[in-house]
């Protein structure tokens, strides 16, 4: 059975939200008052730039001598953990795209342990008020702020006084009422541990007796280091080069690179056009979006259903009504489940 298209009877793409100026006199303008000064919140920024001082130096140290199957094993683990970003807490909890049963839902919190990022509780949240109020002052890694803010600067420091009253609009009552999330949350600490730290090490040293150092420094810190900042790429990177074809009013933009490098998530612009469609580009499924393609064989044993794509004269209309021109317009592609 093909993937049943979903048509909207409205545009999905959301306005930044902009509140009317008081107008009562104009007499005497009201200066504004000047915003708090922006304060480094240095625990965060110590542990950020530690991690990557450290990739540096386990870089230089152990990779002339770590084995290729350890290589290749800690490709297979951030990959496996970047599925548990794409496919869980972005396309699944965050965007509700899809549905998914238990065991899916399962695998995709296990698969995210991997990554070792937040709880998914606060990254669903970030992630919604970033949609809501993009690339504006209540967007928690606005762009307009520049690249390095956007990439990794908003998480050593405190918030824009805008992100902390927007946030108060975000409707997080699924994720709080979700048991596994919860259950999840609860033991936030055991699994991200366990399964990002400990288990990447220990089975390079106890199945093909890589050493202790080799196997910390590549499978555990420069793995980890490499994939986060993979998702952080998608915040920074995805805001700034490329092309529009479906809203050129907006910063997310197309990038082939970062699809590739992201398992999918590289087509911006039309994932923040269409949030809601669970391949996050128009055509999904293949070498640039292995997300989409891992999903399909889900559905294919019922684990993940009700997929939400747009219709294809949707596109069509936002794309030739908001689009910088490079869109073109190609067969849909036929899909079996």
């Amino acid at each position: 059975m093909g993937v049943q298209m979903r048509t909207k009877t409205e545009e999905t793409v959301e306005e930044p939200l902009i509140e009317n100026n008081n107008k009562e006199s104009l007499q005497e303008p009201v200066k504004p008052e000047p915003l708090p000064k922006r304060q480094i919140i240095w625990s965060t920024a110590i542990y950020l730039t530690t991690w990557h001082v450290l990739a540096v130096i386990c870089t230089v140290l152990y990779w002339k001598n770590v084995k290729l199957v350890t290589i290749l094993w800690s490709l297979l683990v951030g990959f496996t953990g970047q599925f548990g970003v794409t496919a869980g807490v972005h396309r699944y909890y965050t965007h509700r795209s899809y549905k998914a049963k238990t065991p899916m839902q399962v695998i995709l919190l296990a698969c995210y342990s991997v990554a070792g990022q937040y709880r998914v509780t606060d990254w669903v949240h970030d992630h919604r008020l970033h949609h809501k109020f993009s690339d504006t002052d209540g967007d928690p890694h606005n762009a307009n702020r520049g690249l390095f803010f956007s990439h990794i600067g908003w998480l050593m420091q405190r918030g824009h006084p805008e992100v902390f009253r927007r946030s108060k609009t975000i409707d997080m009552s699924d994720i709080d009422k979700d048991p596994l999330v919860q259950f999840h949350t609860k033991y936030y600490w055991f699994f991200k541990i366990g399964l990002c730290f400990v288990l990447p090490v220990l089975v390079p040293v106890y199945f093909w007796n890589e050493s202790w150092m080799e196997a910390i420094g590549i499978s555990g810190v420069l793995r980890f280091v490499i994939f986060t900042n993979m998702t952080f790429s998608i915040n920074s990177l995805a805001h700034f080069w490329g092309t529009k074809p479906y809203d050129q009013r907006i910063r997310p933009v197309q990038n082939m690179a970062l699809a590739i490098l992201t398992t999918g998530e590289g087509w911006h612009n039309y994932h923040h056009a269409f949030p809601w469609d669970y391949r996050a580009e128009e055509y999904g499924g293949n070498m640039t979006n292995p997300t989409t393609y891992l999903l399909d064989q889900f559905a294919k044993i019922g684990w993940v259903y009700d997929r939400k794509t747009p219709s294809v004269d949707l596109v069509r209309q936002v794309a030739n009504k908001h689009g910088d021109g490079s869109w073109q317009e190609v067969a849909e592609p036929t899909k079996s489940d």
